[in-house]
C-alpha cells in the first residue's frame, strides 16, 4: 500500500468515535459500559460498586412505517460528554432541597443502509442510579414521529429477586398487590408496572426500573424479551385511536425526546427511598409564583361512609355532614376538608358518569358558598372531588369558576389510562389548574414519574392499592402496607388515606363499606403518616372516631413535607423503619408486617449532640398505645418489641 495511502487510513480511523466507552457516576460506584454487539445494536451494561446489575442490553426504536427498527445495522457518528451538578428545591415533597450530579455521554448514532436514519442516545450516570432517554433529531423525510415501540431492554446479570405490580393489561387504576416474583418467572404476557424492584442477592445492591419526564409520550409496562432472555424490555401503552402504534407526534426542529429511562440503585431496597432521581430527571417549575401552594391535612367526608345525624337527605355531601368534617379538621388542627363523590348534579357514579352530571351544578342539599365561608372562618380550605370525563370538556370554565369561589383544590379521578393522550391531558389539566391556583391530587392515576417538580401544585396520586379497599375487601394487610414502602412509594407520593381509628386484628377484620375498620394497630396507623410520602394527607376516619382518642395528638402535629429521608432498618415485606427530618425534628415511623418480632434501630442519622426520643409503640390491644420517652444520642440503638400487624413512632427533638 502507497504511504499516502496509509496515512490517509490511519486518519480516518482516528477521526472515527470509537465503539465501546465507559461512564462514571461522580462518586465512582455506578459505570456504564457502552458499546455495539455484533448486528450493530447499541448496548449499555450497568455494574454498583462492583456488582454486575445489568448485562449488555440493547436500545433503539421501532419506528411505524418502517421495514427495520431504528436500532441495529447503526454506526456511531459522534460522542459528546458533560458533567453537570446543581442544587433544585422542591416546593412540596420528601425533601426540601435535592442534588443534581451526573455524568452525561451522547450517542449520537446513524443507519449505514437507506434511509440513513439518525438516532441520539443520552446516558447518565448518577450516584443512585442510571438514566438513559432517546432523541429523534430533526431529519429529511421524517416530518412526523410515529413510534410502534421501543427497544429497550434490561438485561439482567442474574436471576434476580424481585417484587412487581403485573397488571397484565393497559387500562388500569394502577391498583394491586406488589409481588414476589423470580426474574426467571416473568413472562412475555406479563405487563410490570413501574417500578419494579430487584435485588442481586440476599445481601447485595438493590435495583428499581421506571420511568421520568413523562410527556407527549406513552407509559412504560415491562415484559419477558421475547427471545427468552433474562431481564425485562419496554412496552408502551398502546393510542386507543390507533392500537399498532404508541406514540404520535409531529418532529420538532430540535429534535424529539423520549421520557428518561430509570434504573434507581442502591445498597439495599430499602436505600431506594432515599433517592430523588425520578424528580431530579424533571424540569424546574412551569411558573415561578408557587407561594400559594400550602401542603397539607385533611378531613374527609367519602372512606368512612358517615353522614351527620340531622342531614335531611341521603347524598353524603350536604351541608350537616360537611359542616361536621369542617369542624372536625379545625379542632384536629387540619388544614382542608375534602367534598368527595355527590356534591355536584347527578354525580355519585363512582366510576361511571351518569346522565345530566355538570360540575357547574352543585347538588340540592348544599350549599357550597355557605360551606366555603364556614371553612374560611375556620381556617379550613376546601377541595372539590370531580370526575374526569366531565371535567374535561369545560376544564377551563369548571376550574376558573370554583377557583373564584375560593376552592383550594380539586381531586380529579378514574382516569385509568397511560396512553399518549392521557399523558396530555395529565400536563393540561395541571398547568390549567396552576394558573388559577389550585392544588392537585389525581387518582385512578398511573405511577408518578416526578411531574410534583415541574407542577409543584400537584401535591399527591392515587396509583396505590390503599387504605379504601379495607371497605370492601381484606387486601389491605399489613404485609401489604410494608411491601408499599418498598416498591410503589419509591417514585413519589401516594393518597394512601391512612388515618383508620376503627382497630381489628387480621383475625378479627371484616371488610364493611360504612365504617370501616384497618387490620393494624393504632401505633401502625400513626407509623404510615411518617412511612408514607404525601404532601396532602386525607386523615380517613369520622369525628366521632376521634373523640377522645389517643395518638391524635400525632396526627396534629405530624409534618405532611420533609427535608430529609434516611432508611433505618427492616426487610422487603417484613418491616420498616424510614427517618423523615422536618427542621431539627425527626420523625421515623416503623410499620410491621403479621408477624410479631424485635428491631433494632440504630440512630446513626442523628447529628451531633443529644435528643429527647419520644416514642409511641404498640400497647396491650390493636386501639392502644405505650408512651415512653429517653435520651439518645447518633451512637445509641433503641430497640422495638413489634407485635403483628403493629409499629412504632418516633419524634426525636434535639436537647434533653
Amino acid at each position: 500500500m502507497p504511504p499516502f495511502r496509509t496515512l490517509a487510513l490511519a486518519l480516518l480511523l482516528l477521526a472515527m468515535p470509537a465503539a465501546a466507552l465507559d461512564l462514571t457516576s461522580p462518586d465512582g460506584k455506578v459505570a456504564v459500559h457502552v458499546d455495539q454487539d455484533p448486528a450493530r445494536w447499541l448496548t449499555y451494561a450497568v455494574t454498583y460498586d462492583g456488582t454486575p446489575i445489568l448485562a449488555p442490553s440493547i436500545l433503539g426504536l421501532d419506528l411505524a412505517g418502517q421495514r427495520q427498527a431504528l436500532a441495529e445495522g447503526l454506526t456511531i457518528t459522534g460522542t459528546a460528554t458533560r458533567s453537570h451538578d446543581s442544587l433544585y428545591r422542591l416546593v412540596a415533597g420528601k425533601v426540601s432541597t435535592a442534588r443534581d450530579h451526573f455524568n452525561e455521554v451522547t450517542v449520537s448514532l446513524m443507519e449505514t443502509a437507506a434511509p440513513g436514519r439518525r438516532l441520539d442516545v443520552i446516558i447518565r450516570a448518577y450516584d443512585d442510579g442510571v438514566a438513559l432517554r432517546y432523541r429523534v433529531p430533526a431529519q429529511a423525510g421524517m416530518a412526523e414521529l410515529v413510534i410502534r415501540q421501543e427497544r429497550t431492554r434490561f438485561r439482567f446479570a442474574g436471576d434476580y429477586a424481585c417484587w412487581g405490580l403485573n397488571l397484565g393489561h393497559f387500562r388500569s387504576s394502577h391498583e394491586g398487590e406488589f409481588d414476589p416474583v423470580a426474574a426467571s418467572r416473568i413472562r412475555p404476557s406479563h405487563r410490570y408496572d413501574a417500578p419494579l424492584v430487584c435485588r442481586t442477592s440476599p445481601t447485595g445492591p438493590a435495583f428499581a426500573i421506571t420511568e421520568a419526564d413523562l410527556r407527549d409520550y406513552a407509559g412504560l409496562y415491562l415484559t419477558r424479551p421475547g427471545d427468552g432472555s433474562l431481564g425485562v424490555e419496554s412496552v408502551l401503552s398502546p393510542r386507543p385511536d390507533q392500537p399498532g402504534i404508541a406514540v404520535r407526534r409531529l418532529l420538532p426542529a430540535d429534535g424529539a425526546f423520549s421520557p428518561w429511562r430509570v434504573l434507581m440503585l442502591a445498597r439495599h431496597p430499602g436505600a431506594l427511598n432515599e433517592s430523588n432521581l425520578i424528580t431530579t430527571l424533571n424540569p424546574d417549575p412551569a411558573f415561578a409564583d408557587t407561594g400559594w401552594i400550602k401542603p397539607g391535612k385533611a378531613s374527609w367526608d367519602w372512606w368512612n361512609g358517615w353522614r351527620a345525624p340531622d342531614a335531611q337527605n341521603k347524598v353524603q355531601a350536604n351541608d350537616a355532614t360537611v359542616t361536621a368534617f369542617i369542624d372536625q379538621a379545625a379542632s384536629q388542627g387540619l388544614d382542608y376538608m375534602l367534598v368527595d363523590d355527590g356534591w355536584y348534579l347527578n354525580s355519585g357514579g363512582e366510576g361511571t358518569v351518569k346522565d345530566g352530571a355538570d360540575l357547574m351544578r352543585v347538588t340540592p342539599g348544599l350549599d357550597l358558598p355557605a360551606m366555603i365561608d364556614h371553612g374560611r372562618k375556620k381556617g379550613i380550605g376546601l377541595w372539590l372531588w370531580m370526575h374526569w370525563e366531565v371535567l374535561e370538556p369545560r376544564m377551563e370554565q369548571v376550574l376558573a369558576h370554583y377557583a373564584r369561589m375560593g376552592i383550594k383544590g380539586i381531586k380529579v379521578d378514574f382516569m385509568d389510562r397511560d396512553d399518549q393522550w392521557m399523558v396530555d391531558f395529565y400536563h393540561r389539566l395541571l398547568s390549567t389548574a396552576a394558573r388559577h391556583k389550585l392544588l392537585v391530587d389525581l387518582h385512578g392515576a398511573y405511577h408518578p414519574t416526578g411531574l410534583i417538580r415541574t407542577y409543584p401544585n400537584y401535591l399527591t396520586q392515587e396509583g396505590v392499592l390503599g387504605a379504601e379497599y379495607n371497605k370492601w375487601s381484606s387486601r389491605i394487610t399489613p404485609s401489604h402496607n410494608v411491601m408499599l414502602a418498598y416498591t410503589r412509594l419509591l417514585l413519589g407520593p401516594m393518597d394512601y388515606t391512612p388515618g383508620g381509628f376503627r382497630h381489628a386484628t387480621p383475625e378479627t377484620f371484616q371488610a364493611r363499606f360504612t365504617l370501616p375498620e384497618v387490620q393494624t394497630t393504632r401505633a401502625h396507623g400513626l407509623a404510615l403518616f411518617v412511612v408514607y410520602d404525601s404532601p396532602f394527607t386525607c386523615v380517613s376516619d369520622s369525628p366521632d372516631a376521634y373523640e377522645g382518642q389517643d395518638g391524635l395528638d400525632f396526627i396534629r402535629a405530624v409534618p405532611t413535607v420533609w427535608d430529609e429521608v434516611r432508611f433505618v432498618a427492616g426487610e422487603v415485606g417484613e418491616s420498616i423503619a424510614l427517618a423523615r427530618r422536618k427542621g431539627d425534628i425527626w420523625y421515623v415511623g416503623v410499620i410491621n408486617n403479621e408477624q410479631a418480632r424485635d428491631l433494632d434501630l440504630p440512630l446513626s442519622f442523628l447529628g451531633r449532640g443529644s435528643f429527647t426520643a419520644e416514642i409511641l409503640s404498640d400497647g396491650p390491644g390493636p386501639a392502644a398505645l405505650s408512651r415512653g420517652s429517653r435520651t439518645v444520642t447518633a451512637a445509641d440503638h433503641v430497640q422495638l418489641a413489634l407485635a403483628g400487624a403493629g409499629g412504632a413512632v418516633l419524634v426525636l427533638r434535639p436537647g434533653t
